[in-house]
């Protein structure tokens, strides 16, 4: 075994980003960068993420964040050891242009592709931050998925429950648009809700005490409605407190879940070595707090990435990518993009190792050119975009 430099790269929905992570012999890593780019403003006035403006700009913006990312990282295209690309799931639009990318970049340059589950990667960024070993519980909460998995190896996912309904990021920014708060969503509820009164407003707790862990907010999300309703025309701080409200049901709920699925986990003779908080509901710092404490009360430990890795990111990408190619896992070139790829799924795309990239489509010389020839021209003379944070993600 030895040490692999992966470049990853991120576009399955509104936010781009190009990464480098060293992958060391021992398993352990380093980021060595992680350049994303925010559409946040390109969406805010639509209150929501517009597939076909997502695609475009991830087109206009990502030979210039990989040329960033090869620079900040001190190195060339030709000395990275593989290149991963979240193939799904995510808007159809801007998985194709990362993937088309990332399968130009390793058909030229005679690398492995990677192709990454994003959920997979959200999933294994504690291994990158915290050395997390297997098993253990994940608890992925985002815009577009919540659900509880039990991880117990590279691909080995088996899922112990998950929303039925609205994922629970989905719950944040549709409560914050009924509210009249900003884009993105979470982030807006949870500022407001620092300023207001979680007990005012007597918001259920759906499917608590179920004994199997699933979630279901859609009536939490009517509850809030009816009672702005109620109440209507709405205060600073009425949204103040009803966004307070919201995200204690919103807390109680994962709590509950989180205690059910760790149950759920040793009955089947697993014992958690973390509870891992992934995705950009990860970001909440009440969410935080509380499951720092349901882990502790279950015998394990919260094991959750930074901030800035809760969001979508390229790292991610990158530390998946890596730990694929450690286990001798690649793809050809002709894998497919995915709008839909449960976890449970991950190694239905993937061929064992054995060496370049392969299987190309009839397009991909063309493209490849292309692409590199504009990383090759970014990377020394093509001025730097000004890139804000990355905003709340799947």
């Amino acid at each position: 075994m030895r040490d692999l430099l992966l470049l990853g790269i991120e576009t399955t929905c509104d936010e781009t980003a190009a990464a480098v992570v060293r992958r060391r012999a021992d398993g352990t890593g380093t980021i060595l960068s992680n350049i994303v780019h925010s559409q946040t403003e390109d969406h805010a006035e639509f209150g929501g993420v517009v597939p076909e403006i997502a695609a475009r700009a991830h087109v206009e913006v990502l030979d210039h964040l990989i040329a960033r990312a090869l620079r900040a990282a001190g190195l060339t295209l030709a000395e990275v050891d593989g290149i991963a690309a979240a193939a799904g799931p995510g808007l159809i639009g801007g998985v194709i242009v990362g993937l088309t990318t990332a399968k130009a970049l390793a058909l030229a340059a005679k690398k492995p592709l990677i192709a990454v589950n994003h959920l997979e990667a959200h999933a294994l960024t504690a291994r990158l931050t915290d050395k997390v070993p297997f098993p253990f519980l994940l608890l992925l909460v985002s815009g577009g998925h919540t659900q509880l998995v039990a991880v117990t190896g590279i691909g080995e996912y088996a899922k112990l429950g998950g929303t039925i309904d609205d994922a629970v990021g989905e719950a944040f920014d549709k409560t914050a648009k009924m509210l009249g708060l900003p884009y993105p969503g979470g982030p807006a509820v949870e500022r407001a809700a620092l300023k207001g009164d979680p007990g005012r407003f007597a918001l259920p707790r759906p499917l608590h005490g179920k004994p199997v862990p699933d979630f279901s907010l859609s009536g939490l999300k009517t509850a809030v409605r009816i009672e702005a309703l109620k109440i209507a025309p709405l205060s600073e701080q009425d949204v103040n407190d009803l966004c307070a409200s919201f995200q204690a049901a919103i807390v109680d709920v994962l709590s509950d879940r989180v205690r059910c699925a760790l149950r759920l986990m040793r009955q089947r003779g697993l014992k958690p070595s973390a509870l891992v908080l992934a995705g950009g509901v990860g970001a909440n710092q009440a969410v935080r707090r509380v499951l720092h404490k349901v882990a502790a009360d279950g015998g394990t430990r919260l094991a959750v990435p930074p901030p800035e890795l809760c969001t979508d990111n390229g790292a991610m990408i990158a530390w998946a990518g890596a730990e694929r190619l450690a286990r001798g896992l690649q793809d050809g070139l002709n894998v497919s993009p995915r709008a839909r790829w449960p976890l449970a799924e991950v190694d239905a795309a993937t061929l064992p190792a054995s060496g370049n990239a392969a299987g190309a489509d009839a397009t991909a010389p063309a493209v490849a050119t292309d692409v590199v020839a504009a990383v090759d021209a970014a990377a020394p003379v093509l001025p730097v975009p000004s890139f804000g944070p990355a905003g709340a993600g799947g």
